[in-house]
């Protein structure tokens, strides 16, 4: 054996020759290891970006005022202040943040079903029925969903105004169910992801189109409804102009909620007067309390949104 070559025994007990150059080959050349220094350090820019504000809002209700502004931004307050500062939050109008909160769920969840109920079924249509103004439709479809949704809040108040529905609950729940992004991700899974063949084979043996739709369709469908699904709830929940609009005061949901506490912060409103003032803790922790279910969800349903999000890849 040469000294340039690299002789390695498998455990079948034959030799297999590696020539040197074929080694060298195998390490990183400088311009090579330079750009991996480069997407690491982009990486971790990225990531202090968002997680310094986040452990820093984890962090401040534990504090007080006084102590959010001098102490070290990153160390621990106390549970005391912690819970002062929630009775703090629970008095704020007689914790009308539960109402708040309740509002969301309600706008959310109800607007979350009717948008499964038409998003998916649509989708499914465009992609597996051929039927006149089809290609019209999705390039409509298309279309919407390039306009800012609040562009379209000023028509959507006009309208609903007409019929008498703002400042009731269906002038948030009927835009929120308007999604056609949710209508466009379903028309690409279904026509990427799911075997014509297997639909025809379901026909052939006498299955109607309902039938093939909800017993083979929709439980081939699961990742793509669960990423429709969240990123509908997303949106509807973190929405804030619309609602703001459409049903101010009681009525409004948590974003909307967080504004009016914005607005007896001193620090943020120099012209707060009266007894009913919020503290940069308490505002730091009804954020917290606003982003925590939509967290939960996430956390709970992400096995089913990452294969929904790699679906549709390749062709069946």
């Amino acid at each position: 054996m040469s000294a340039t070559e690299l002789i390695t025994r498998p455990k079948n007990g034959k030799s297999k020759r590696y020539g040197a150059r074929d080694v060298e080959t195998e390490r990183p050349s400088p311009g090579r290891w330079l750009g991996r220094v480069l997407a690491w350090s982009i990486i971790g820019v990225f990531l202090l970006f968002f997680v310094i504000p986040m452990v820093w809002l984890m962090l401040a209700p534990t504090k007080t005022a006084r102590e959010l502004l001098l102490d070290n931004p990153f160390s621990f307050g106390g549970f005391d202040t912690l819970f002062t500062n929630w009775g703090e939050l629970m008095a704020f109008q007689n914790g009308i943040v539960w109402v708040w909160l309740g509002n969301a769920t309600l706008y959310s969840g109800v607007a979350l079903v009717i948008t499964l109920l038409v998003s998916i079924p649509a989708g499914y249509a465009l992609a597996m029925v051929e039927f006149r103004g089809r290609k019209l439709l999705l390039m409509t479809t298309l279309i919407v969903m390039l306009i800012p949704n609040t562009a379209l809040v000023l028509p959507i108040f006009l309208e609903l105004s007409a019929v008498g529905l703002v400042g009731t609950a269906w002038s948030v729940i009927l835009p929120f169910s308007f999604y056609p992004f949710g209508v466009y991700l379903t028309y690409i899974y279904f026509s990427t992801a799911v075997s014509q063949d297997l639909l025809n084979a379901a026909r052939i043996d006498g299955a109607g189109e309902f039938r093939v739709f909800t017993k083979i369709a929709m439980p081939l469908a699961t990742p793509v409804i669960a990423l429709v699904g969240f990123f509908s709830l997303v949106a509807n929940w973190n929405n804030y102009f619309l609602p703001f609009v459409m049903v101010p005061g009681r009525k409004s949901p948590i974003q909307v909620g967080l504004a009016e506490l914005l607005s007896n912060v001193p620090l943020f409103n120099p012209t707060t007067s009266g007894s009913v003032t919020i503290s940069l803790p308490v505002l730091a922790l009804a954020t917290i309390l606003s982003v925590a279910p939509v967290l939960i969800i996430f956390l709970f349903s992400q096995r089913f949104l990452v294969s929904g999000l790699t679906a549709g890849g390749t062709k069946e």
